[in-house]
């Protein structure tokens, strides 16, 4: 086994007796770090330690990573030009803080046999949010529903 030393210095190619003796002088644990190489490699360090500063590395890492919102604008196909400006504004508001926005549209009875006019409505809600949005994900049927997905520039 190779044997590396708490301090991180390598000692060399000992056997598995020696390495254990060294680790128990040194009041420490013997741990394996790479079993496939050959010879397998070997560290003596305080592994209750080296868990615990791998967890809190871990915390800190989520913690500065950025969680992305997804808010969500529905509208119908019968919807004003007056109603779906509110409903563009406040999507304007939540790309502007970095939140992607979805943008349903819930198709009712036989309005699903015209999916062209929601089309047509999720087209001038991307043309509306183009200078702060891009579309990631183009308009596409789910169901009853038509879904187009906003993100910020």
């Amino acid at each position: 086994m190779r044997l590396i030393d708490a301090e991180g210095k390598h000692i060399g190619i000992v056997s598995l007796d020696e390495a254990l003796q060294a680790a128990k002088q040194a009041n420490l644990d013997l741990v394996e770090i790479s079993p496939a190489a050959d010879p397998p490699v070997v560290r003596i360090m305080d592994h209750g330690k080296f868990l615990y500063n791998q967890a809190r590395k871990a915390r800190e890492a989520r913690k500065a990573q950025k969680q992305i919102e997804v808010k969500e604008i529905r509208l119908r196909p019968k919807t004003t030009d007056h109603h779906r400006m509110f409903k563009v504004e406040a999507a304007r508001g939540w790309l502007q803080q970095g939140m992607k926005v979805k943008v349903r549209i819930r198709f009712r009875g036989r309005e699903i046999t015209y999916p062209e006019i929601a089309l047509r409505t999720l087209k001038e809600v991307a043309e509306d949010l183009a200078e702060i949005a891009v579309v990631e994900q183009s308009p596409n049927m789910d169901g009853r529903t038509m879904l187009m997905v906003l993100t910020p520039k």
